[in-house]
């Protein structure tokens, strides 16, 4: 029975301002829930580092061991992290839409937002590109606030489990209310029962409202650079010191100078490195991106034996070979090998790689090479010799820096990195030499599997471009040349005057992204 005092407290305190209170917490519950709902997903596990990551771009110098700090700690034990968010955001959410424990849930809910600001979000922005808006972690602390300032003023709330859990155990007010004794006092008023199934009503017309809205957001196509935040690239993530492990690009001598060469190729899953400080998880020959550079003559018989130690079908497909596909490429299992033969006919420089299906998926993960044949009528003889795999790296973040294949960007054609010798700007800090006046012969193949590349030296003038083997066919004053995916082309140079030449694939955006390096002529 309620006494006269709480009667007539009860008439002076209005029903509605609890039963709004009530049905915003159980909105904001709902955000939660979805936020929740959201940590389950593959995508935020993926990227979950990178979060942090991107947060502490362009941060002021001094905040940069705050961030160090966290990216060292959650890198370490990621998967720890990870579940700690998602149990944390579904108690939450559960919190506010049931109102259980809401003393504590908005004190925690108020530190988690804050910690998730100034770390996955941080301090200064921007939190999307382009744009400098206050970040939803930061909002979310000052609603916590703002719900603790109401929960004092009002006391207890008929709208919550905490109200029915109090009347039998009084002690569960320690974690449940904020309000002062007095308040704890008087009665709690709720509307009319036709008040309450109105406003019910409402409540859920609105909450389909927004999870229709919020479910319609989560479809939207992948944002862009230009107008919304984007995963973590590994261009993003270089350390920026020298690469200290480069692909080296000098041409190796013939591996053998009889009528017939052995070639033995072993597909392998190896982690390789594809920036400075960034590693990627391959399939590979020979744990190498690209693989082993074949040099062979024309005429010569090539043996091959391809053993298969990687976790699923492989093959391989050379380019420079005139063989039955559906025998000699067919599929390999993990644990056999195939082997097979072909002649050295047409000269030239040729891409090979793993032809089992999806081909696009295999080449993009590093499975590629590059088969140098030379003419038996000769070439003018160059006194220095490269060869140059052109490709591009499709990334997702695995954890920290280490990256692992997108297959939907592949599809897409939107690479992370276009890379010359599969690690980006390597030849930047370790530049490719000769003298000046030397013919500086450069093998290039566009391994795809996706963009052609336009090659260009800046500052210089090919002596020769050879679009085939045949030395007949040269072509003279070209200074760019474009090389389609699974192509092959020579390019001879002689560069006069010393100094430092950078070689880009004239599409600048590729260039940007990693296919540069330099020719540094010395006197």
């Amino acid at each position: 029975m309620i006494s006269t005092t709480e009667q007539a407290t009860k008439s002076r305190v209005p029903a509605w301002p609890a039963a709004a209170t009530g049905a915003l917490r159980a909105v904001f519950g709902v955000v939660w829930a979805i936020s929740a709902y959201l940590t389950y997903r593959a995508s935020f596990a993926n990227h979950y580092v990178g979060y942090i990551q991107n947060a502490s771009q362009n941060q002021p110098s001094w905040l940069n061991p705050w961030f160090n700090f966290w990216i060292n700690v959650v890198s370490a034990q990621p998967d720890l992290f990870i579940w700690a968010t998602r149990i944390i955001e579904t108690l939450l959410a559960i919190g506010l839409i049931f109102g259980i424990a809401r003393k504590l849930v908005y004190i925690s809910g108020a530190l988690f937002s804050l910690l998730i600001w100034s770390t996955a979000e941080g301090f200064s922005g921007p939190y999307t590109a382009g744009a400098t808006n206050l970040g939803p972690a930061l909002v979310y602390v000052l609603l916590f606030i703002a719900f603790m300032v109401i929960d004092r003023d009002e006391g207890r709330s008929p709208y919550s489990i905490d109200y029915y859990l109090e009347q039998r155990w009084p002690v569960w007010r320690r974690v449940s209310e904020l309000a002062p004794a007095p308040k704890l006092q008087r009665a709690p008023v709720r509307l009319s029962w036709p008040a309450q199934i109105l406003g019910a009503a409402g409540l859920v017309i609105a909450l389909i409202f927004l999870f229709g809205t919020l479910t319609s957001a989560m479809n939207v196509s992948a944002p862009t650079p230009n107008n919304a935040a984007v995963a973590v690239s590994p261009l993003s993530l270089t350390t920026g010191e020298p690469v200290q492990n480069a692909f080296n690009p000098a041409l190796p001598p013939l591996i053998g100078t009889g009528d017939s060469v052995d070639v033995n190729l072993t597909a392998t899953d190896t982690t390789v490195e594809i920036a400075s400080g960034v590693s990627y998880q391959a399939w590979t020959f020979n744990s190498s991106v690209p693989a082993p550079i074949i040099h062979v003559r024309q005429g010569q018989t090539v043996n091959v034996t391809m053993t298969n130690h990687g976790s699923m079908k492989h093959s391989i497909d050379f380019h420079a070979a005139q063989v039955p596909a559906n025998v000699d490429y067919r599929d390999v299992d993990p644990g056999q090998s195939i082997q097979f033969s072909f002649k050295a006919e047409v000269p030239g420089v040729f891409m090979y790689h793993c032809g089992t299906p999806p081909v696009l998926l295999h080449i993009g993960n590093g499975m590629f090479g590059a088969i140098v044949v030379d003419p038996a009528r000769g070439m003018p003889p160059a006194d220095v010799s490269y060869v140059l795999v052109q490709n591009e790296w499709y990334t997702r973040q695995v954890q920290g820096s280490t990256m692992a294949g997108d297959y939907s960007k592949m599809l897409a054609a939107t690479p992370d990195e276009v890379t010359f010798n599969a690690i980006a700007n390597q030849y930047k800090d370790h530049p490719l030499t000769a003298k000046a006046g030397q013919r500086i012969r450069i093998y290039l193949v566009d391994a795809g599997p996706n963009l052609t590349t336009a090659f260009h030296v800046i500052g210089g003038m090919f002596a020769a471009v050879y679009p085939d083997g045949d030395p007949s066919h040269a072509l003279t004053g070209v200074s760019t040349y474009q090389v389609v995916p699974g192509e092959g082309v020579v390019f001879d140079i002689i560069i006069p005057n010393p100094g430092q030449y950078t070689f880009v694939d004239h599409s600048m955006r590729n260039a940007a992204l990693g296919a540069a390096g330099v020719l540094d002529v010395s006197p």
